[in-house]
Parts: C-alpha cells; sequence; structure tokens
C-alpha cells in the first residue's frame, strides 16, 4: 500500500476571522480559515485550500490586481507571499508587528499596510519598473515610505484609482489623506468630526468625494470647497481666491439601527453602493450620495465582522466568526450565490459515503453535515437530533444513514430524498455515545454511557430486538464484522465481548484487557480485530480464536504537543498517550490511528512498524501544538495564554462578558478563556483507499495520495522545445511524435493544443503506436478535457481508442491505473448526465418546432418548383435529389 499522503484539502471551516477578498474577476472568494486560506470558485461552485499554512491564525490578506499574488499576515506579522496560479510560497517576511490593515495600490506596483498606529508603503515583489528593459525580476520586500501621525491603531486603508492618493482610517475618531510620493501643494490633511471610531473612508469614482463611516452608525460626506454657509468670509475674500479651500463636511447620514453599532462596511465607487454590517446580524445596502435604502437582510444572528464587494458590484460576501459563517448575496435578483456554515462544536465522528465521494460529519451542536468531497462545499444539514451527536455509519448498501446521539434516540436517514424515515429509541432514556449496522443493513446496535447494555433494533420494523447485558461499564465502541457473523463491543470495564446475535443461542466471548477501551476496528476480511486502549497499547486479536496475535506501544508515538497549563513535559503527559479512533486501510494491511495530540500514526499490520506521522497542524494559536513553552509566558497567575484579558480591551462591547457562568461550549465550562485544543477526534480511509480524512479541531482534513505528475527531464534534449514541437505538428504533420514532445516538455496548454490539433480520422493510429510509458497520463489528460471541453465526441474518440488499443496493458496493471480509470469513468457518467438533462430540458422543445414545420408542410403545395418551371415534383423526391448533391446549392430538375 501506497503511503505518500499528503495535505489535499479543509472542508468543515469556511471563515475564521480576517478580511475576505474576491478575485480581480470577481469570480473567486478567498477567506481565511485558520492559519490556511480557502479559496471559493462561485462560478463553477468548487472549493481548494492552499497548501501552505501560518504558524498563527491569519489576520489579513491582501491581492494584486492582477490576481497572482496572495499577501497574508498572521497575527504575529508573520507574512508569506504565494504565487496563486502555481499555489506556491515564494517569500516569507515578517512586518515585526501586528498588521491591523492590508491593501494593494490599483496599479500593482506597491501595497499599504497598518501596523498600529503606523503606516507603511512598500514596494510589490516583481515589479516591472525597478528594471530599464521592463524584465520582471524578483526582489524582496523594500519599503517605501513610512508615515505617522494616527494615535491609535490604522482600521482601513483606500487607495485612489490612480494610485497616487490613499485614505487612512483610525480608531482615534479621524480619517486622513496621504500622498504616495511628495505633490506640489498637497499635504496630508485631518478629517475630523466623528464620534467614535472610523471604521471605513473611501474615494468617489470622480475623486472628488469622500465617505466615512464611523462605528456609531454616522456616514459622513466630504467634498474639497470653501466655508459652508459663512457669508462675511465669502465678502472679505476675493471669490477667485482659492487659499480657503479644504476638506469640509457637505452631508451627514446615520443608519439609525438602534442599540446596535457598524461592525464593518464596503463602498463600491462604480456604481455607488454602500453596504454596512451590523452587530446584531442585519446588513444595509445604500445608494450614494443620496442615502437610499436599497436592501435590508438579517443574515446572521450574531455580528458580521467583514463585508466586501466584488468588481463588478453584484455580490456581497459576508463574514461572521462566531458561528463560522460565509455567505455571498446576489443583490439584484435577492438570492445566495453562496451560504456555508461550519460546525458551532467540535466533530465527533465521520464516515465516508459508500461511493467515497460524500463525507458526513457529526457534531456536539446536533448536527449533521453532508459534505461533497470534489466540490468542498456542505450540500445538506440535518437538525432532527435535539443533542450532540456522536456516531455516524453508512449501510453497505443504498444511500442509509445512521447517526446515534446523547438525545436518546437512534435515526436512519435517506440521502437520495434527504429525510429522516425511522427512529429507535430505548424503552427508557439512554445517551448513545456508540453505534453499529449490521452489512445488509436489517439491525443496528447501539451503546450508552448511563446503561451497560447493547441495544439491538430491526431497521424494517423498528422494534427492539434486543437487550443484551454482561459488560459492567458504560460501552465505548461497537463494530459488526464485515461479513455479519459477529458483533464486538468494547467497554470501560476493561473487556471488548464478541457477540453472536444471529446464532440461536447468542452468547459472548469476552477479551480481557488492561485498560479502558476507547475504539475498535474489524479488519476488511473479518479474521483480525483491533482495539485501542486508555494506556496507549493497540491490541490485536483474532476473531475466530478470540487470542491475542499482536500488540504494540503506542504512547510515544501518539504523544507530542504540550497544552498551555500542562506543568509537565510533552513526554510525560498522560492525556496525549492513546488514540481515540483507529481504522483499517481498504486491503487490511495497515492501521491509522488518532487521538488527543497533533499527530495521525500509520501502521503496518504485519509487522507492526511504525510506517509514517502525520502533523495535524502547526498552528500555535491551537493549544498543544508546541513541543516546549516558553518560561517567560508563566506569570504568578499562571500561564500568561489562560488569562483572561477580556476586561482589558478598548472597546467596551469587547470588555461586558454576556454569557452565562458555565455556558461556554467545549472544553472547561469554568475556564473564562478558551483555547482549543488540537486533536482528531474521528478518522477514515476512502472506500478506494488512494485518501484518509480527520475531523481535527481546525475541520476535515484531507489527506491524499499525491498524483500529480511532477516535471521529469528524462528523455529531454535540446531539441524538444514548444516551438520544435509545434512545428513537428503543424508541417511534418507527425501528431504521435508532437504528443510525446508535449509529454515530456509536461506543459499543459503545449499538450492541449497538439491534442487538439490531431485529425479525428487518426486518433486510433496515433494512440494505438502510443508507448505504455505515456498511457496513464494520456488517459488522465483527456478525461480531464472530456469534462472542460465542448468536444464530447472528439474525446470519446479518443477514450474508445484508449481502451480499444490499450485495453489488455490496463488490466494487467489495474493497480497502477485505478485512480485514472475512476476519472475517466466519472467524466463519462458525467458527459452522459449533462447529455440527458440538456435531451430532457429541450424534448419539448424539439416537438413544438417539427410540429411547427408540419403545419408549414400542410399549407405550402405539395409540389416544389423546378428551375425552369416546366414540371414540378414531389417534396420528398425533390428533398432526396438535394441530399443526394454533394453542393449545398439548390439545383432544379431538368
Amino acid at each position: 500500500m501506497k503511503t505518500d499522503f499528503k495535505f489535499s484539502n479543509l472542508l468543515g471551516t469556511v471563515y475564521c476571522q480576517g478580511n475576505l477578498l474576491f478575485s480581480p474577476d470577481g469570480t473567486h472568494l478567498f477567506s481565511p480559515v485558520g492559519n490556511r486560506v480557502t479559496v471559493f470558485n462561485l462560478v463553477e461552485n468548487k472549493s481548494h485550500t492552499l497548501p501552505f499554512a501560518h504558524r498563527k491564525n491569519i489576520s489579513r490578506i491582501g491581492l494584486t490586481p492582477r490576481g497572482n499574488l496572495l499577501l497574508t499576515v498572521d497575527e504575529d506579522g508573520q507574512a508569506i507571499l504565494t504565487n496563486i496560479p502555481r499555489r506556491i510560497p515564494i517569500y516569507h517576511f515578517s512586518f515585526r508587528s501586528k498588521v491591523t490593515a492590508l491593501t494593494f495600490s490599483p496599479s500593482g506596483r506597491h501595497f499599504a499596510v497598518g501596523l498600529g498606529r503606523v503606516i507603511e508603503i512598500w514596494h510589490v515583489p516583481s515589479t516591472p519598473d525597478s528594471n530599464a528593459d521592463g524584465e520582471l525580476e524578483f526582489a524582496p520586500f523594500v519599503r517605501h515610505h513610512r508615515h505617522t501621525g494616527h494615535f491609535d491603531d490604522v482600521r482601513h486603508i483606500e487607495w485612489s484609482s490612480d494610485s497616487r492618493f490613499f485614505l487612512t482610517a483610525s480608531k482615534d475618531l479621524t480619517a486622513r489623506i496621504w500622498s504616495l510620493d511628495q505633490e506640489e501643494g498637497f499635504t496630508p490633511t485631518v478629517l475630523s468630526g466623528h464620534k467614535q471610531a472610523v471604521l471605513g473612508a473611501w474615494f468617489s469614482e470622480d475623486q472628488e468625494t469622500i465617505y466615512t463611516v464611523s462605528k456609531d452608525g454616522a456616514v459622513f460626506e466630504w467634498h474639497y470647497v470653501k466655508p459652508i454657509n459663512n457669508k462675511e468670509d465669502e465678502e472679505m475674500h476675493d471669490t477667485d481666491d482659492d487659499s480657503d479651500m479644504r476638506w469640509r463636511i457637505v452631508q451627514k447620514h446615520y443608519f439609525m439601527q438602534g442599540s446596535a453599532h457598524v461592525r464593518c462596511a464596503a463602498f463600491h465607487p462604480e456604481s455607488n453602493l454602500l453596504v454596512a454590517g451590523f452587530s446584531n446580524g442585519i446588513f444595509g445596502l445604500y445608494e450614494m450620495p443620496d442615502f437610499n435604502n436599497i436592501h435590508k437582510l438579517s443574515i446572521s444572528q450574531n455580528d458580521i465582522d467583514f463585508v466586501t464587494v466584488n468588481k463588478s458590484g453584484e455580490w456581497l460576501a459576508f463574514g461572521a466568526s462566531k458561528l463560522g459563517q460565509l455567505l455571498v448575496w446576489e443583490w439584484q435578483s435577492e438570492s445566495y450565490i453562496l451560504k456555508q456554515q461550519g460546525h458551532f462544536d467540535s466533530m465527533n465522528s465521520l464516515v465516508y459515503s459508500p461511493d467515497g465521494q460524500r463525507i458526513i460529519t457529526t457534531a456536539d451542536d446536533g448536527k449533521i453535515k453532508v459534505w461533497d468531497i470534489e466540490s468542498g462545499f456542505c450540500i445538506v444539514t440535518f437538525t432532527e437530533h435535539t443533542s450532540g451527536v456522536t456516531a455516524c455509519e453508512f449501510a453497505k448498501k443504498g444511500n442509509v444513514l445512521f447517526t446515534a446521539s446523547l438525545d436518546g434516540s437512534i435515526r436512519a436517514w435517506d440521502l437520495i430524498r434527504y429525510r429522516n424515515f425511522r427512529t429507535f429509541t430505548a424503552p427508557t432514556r439512554r445517551s448513545f455515545s456508540c453505534m453499529a449496522v449490521d452489512p445488509s443493513g436489517e439491525v443496528v446496535a447501539a451503546g450508552s454511557l448511563d446503561s451497560f447494555d447493547v441495544h439491538i433494533w430491526s431497521v424494517q420494523t423498528g422494534q427492539l430486538l434486543d437487550q443484551m447485558s454482561g459488560h459492567e461499564g458504560p460501552v465505548s465502541a461497537l463494530a459488526f464484522s464485515p461479513n455479519g457473523d459477529s458483533l464486538v463491543s468494547g467497554s470501560w470495564d476493561r473487556t471488548a465481548r464478541i457477540w453472536s446475535i444471529f446464532n440461536r443461542t447468542q452468547t459472548s466471548e469476552p477479551l480481557q484487557l488492561q485498560a479502558d477501551v476507547l475504539d475498535l476496528a474489524i479488519r476488511p476480511d473479518s479474521l483480525q480485530l483491533a482495539i485501542s486502549t486508555l494506556d496507549g497499547q493497540l491490541t490485536f486479536w483474532s476473531m475466530a480464536d478470540a487470542e491475542q496475535v499482536a500488540g504494540l506501544d503506542g504512547r510515544r508515538d501518539a504523544s507530542g504537543g504540550r497544552k498551555f497549563s500542562d506543568r509537565r513535559t510533552a513526554a510525560n503527559v498522560q492525556g496525549t498517550k492513546s488514540f481515540n479512533s483507529i481504522s483499517y486501510s481498504n486491503d487490511g494491511s495497515c492501521l491509522l490511528a488518532g487521538g488527543n495530540s497533533k499527530y495521525i500514526c500509520l501502521y503496518s499490520v504485519t509487522t507492526m512498524v511504525l510506517l509514517k506521522k502525520f502533523t495535524v497542524s502547526v498552528n500555535l494559536s491551537l493549544s498543544g501544538t508546541q513541543e516546549f513553552l516558553n518560561s517567560k509566558r508563566l506569570t504568578e497567575a499562571g500561564p500568561a495564554d489562560e488569562l483572561d484579558d477580556q476586561g482589558e480591551a478598548s472597546d467596551r462591547e469587547d470588555r461586558v462578558d454576556l454569557s452565562l457562568p458555565g455556558s461556554k461550549r467545549g472544553g472547561d465550562p469554568s475556564a473564562r478563556k478558551r483555547l482549543p485544543s488540537v486533536r482528531v477526534n474521528s478518522i477514515a480511509f476512502s472506500p478506494a483507499g488512494t485518501a484518509f480524512c480527520a475531523a481535527s479541531t481546525e475541520g476535515l482534513l484531507i489527506y491524499s495520495l499525491d498524483n500529480t505528475i511532477q516535471f521529469d527531464p528524462f528523455d529531454l534534449n535540446m531539441e524538444i522545445t514548444p516551438a520544435s514541437t509545434l512545428s513537428v505538428l503543424e508541417t511534418e504533420q507527425d501528431y504521435l511524435k508532437a504528443l510525446v514532445m508535449a509529454f515530456r516538455l509536461n506543459e499543459a496548454g503545449l499538450i492541449k493544443r497538439v491534442f487538439q490539433g490531431v485529425p479525428p480520422a487518426d486518433v486510433s493510429l496515433v494512440v494505438g503506436d502510443l508507448p505504455t510509458v505515456y498511457v496513464s497520463r494520456l488517459l488522465r489528460f483527456v478525461a480531464a478535457q472530456t469534462e472542460e471541453s465542448p468536444h464530447m465526441e472528439f474525446c470519446l474518440l479518443w477514450i474508445k481508442a484508449l481502451v480499444d488499443e490499450h485495453g489488455k496493458w490496463l488490466t494487467a496493471n489495474r493497480g497502477k491505473v485505478d485512480v485514472e480509470l475512476r476519472v475517466v469513468s466519472r467524466a463519462v457518467s458525467k458527459m452522459r448526465d449533462e447529455i440527458r438533462r440538456l435531451a430532457d430540458e429541450n424534448v419539448y422543445m424539439v416537438d413544438y418546432l417539427l410540429g411547427q414545420a408540419g403545419k408549414e408542410m400542410d399549407t405550402t403545395d405539395k409540389h416544389v418548383k423546378t428551375a425552369k418551371g416546366s414540371e414540378r415534383l414531389p417534396v420528398d423526391l425533390a428533398h432526396r435529389e438535394e441530399d443526394s448533391d454533394d453542393s449545398d446549392e439548390w439545383i432544379g430538375l431538368e
């Protein structure tokens, strides 16, 4: 089994904190999720997470006007510059201070950053103006200017359209106008008059007006004019004297939201739209300069932390950090383009659907979410459970999902109609903590914490079949063997039992262990059982003989990470030295294990050797990611990270603690400040075995095998260039040689051009002579073209030729090209579904057109006049004569 799994995507979290950004074309949305950035494609309805990770949560992101460079800054001022098309981090840099604002200039040559009270202007790396020839050279960060003058943190920076001036809004109740370079007759200007912190300042499209928005809901409109309503000054000064011209408030508006205050605002100069988000979850859309309220909508129960507008002004993006909500609203049609929200509480369990296309997660917030792996979006949320959902499992056949909850119910869900069709309950109220489903899908079993019995229900009737007793402690884990013969239960009484529930005499075989059972897993061939216990041991048992066959000590592998409040070293902390979740691989050769530490361990079952350790997170904002704590952070009152600094916040609403004592979810209810700890609550392999998913503190982490083809200079020589490849294609018309040369260069655009340049008649000849070393790469490329290219028949010709010519080789090497064949199958299925949908949508239109043609036929003569008018033929004969001729012209019969 391959073990080179790499991080590929992050699901389950859509927004954490910081600012949102639209791409220049307005089709992509960049959202910070913890210490990573997720990109949402709003047109194709897909999302992906960029591969880099910060050491702390991201606070600010900025994007160049071309959309090719992304600058992300974390809470400590550490920045990473990323190439967006290639998804590669280019440069690491430190601003040595907390960044409060970040904006690129429209020209793309500078960016402004707010470092507390200071504003700094930096050159954008790779600017062509530094080279006389205009060639691009990468240069690290070079500071252009440094401005001081504000007395409190800078909250917002906005550039003018010509990139010569920029506005800054600060918490010191003022906004200021600065110039990039020295301008003749210009001095930095202060715009004062607000009574609370200024959240934003913007230029109008003609640069003649400035709008400022403050926290108390005031919107000021500024013009560069002489004194207003001052007749004495007008008489004393000449009308042509411009000495008294300055920026003045000409209009004041107010949002009038009662006790709610403004949390964020954005202005779109081209359409004069002002949007503001309030602390009560309402946003308002206004048209300036008349301040007409176009729209007002409540989209959340908590604060709206950030809002932005795309370039066309059609889409508004909102982020609410408390509930982890991300919304994109099209205000003209009043519809949601994107509406996503992660779990409010920590996830308890996850399971893959049988086809491997979806992941189902359950959490303490009582919600069940279904995530689509390809798009990365949550497609449905079930909220019928009234308490935390602790376990979920699919039936082996059909789209039936079972979930267990602390509310005392087991529910069965139909994932085709998305409804709850069966509910199972016990005679007395129980809090179910684990669950298992028979492979046939006819029996479901559950165990609880407050009763030591195992409950068995019939799925068809919903009746309770049996209550099996034998354990002397809470049941913590349940699993049916894949062949359906046995049920295995694990308990905190340090035993596991193998039940033969389908035999006439129901017997149980107890397995004695050294510690409490945390989780258990049965190998796919039903011959071996793996059990994880509280002392960090992994024991392996024979299902047939009920004897232990192997064991390994996982304490050293699982231990890692020290929480902020730990008084012992990471090597001596007991809480992280066990595995809460284990899972067998599909072939049964490996075992994956995760727990309350920052590591996921992959073991070989045959050799009992640790094959690989995966680090869940390097985010220092989480507790438990550091091996060694800094002694400077230890104060007389305890660890500095655990101290409650809420009462020292500068804003009054941030100082007020509105929560009831003990009402905070997750962690210790008595702690006033809650820092999430890194841990893995559940883990599972995909049905295909090419990926695994872990439910961690940060979200759903998907690790998959790296199938991307790297650039390999093998078989390259000086003669193979893009120009020579096109010459072979167009001049020599040697299509096979051109295709092989394009694959060796491995440039996507060149391969696509050669691929489309092959005539359809020659496809089978080219594929037949293609070396087998390129077959898998061509399969993957053709599958990708099938999904995105409009040339459907052309792509199907390639697929048919590949299967016909290389079918024997593909069968013999099924393990090597399994991924490629699945991609081809998915592409063909997608094309079939699209054609079927297109036909279903247009069947009535075709019938209507045929009907109209028939009516016209009846009204016209039944004969067609010939060219000379001597004789007329029947219509069908005239058409037959027309079709038999090669030319497109009408030739009458003599």
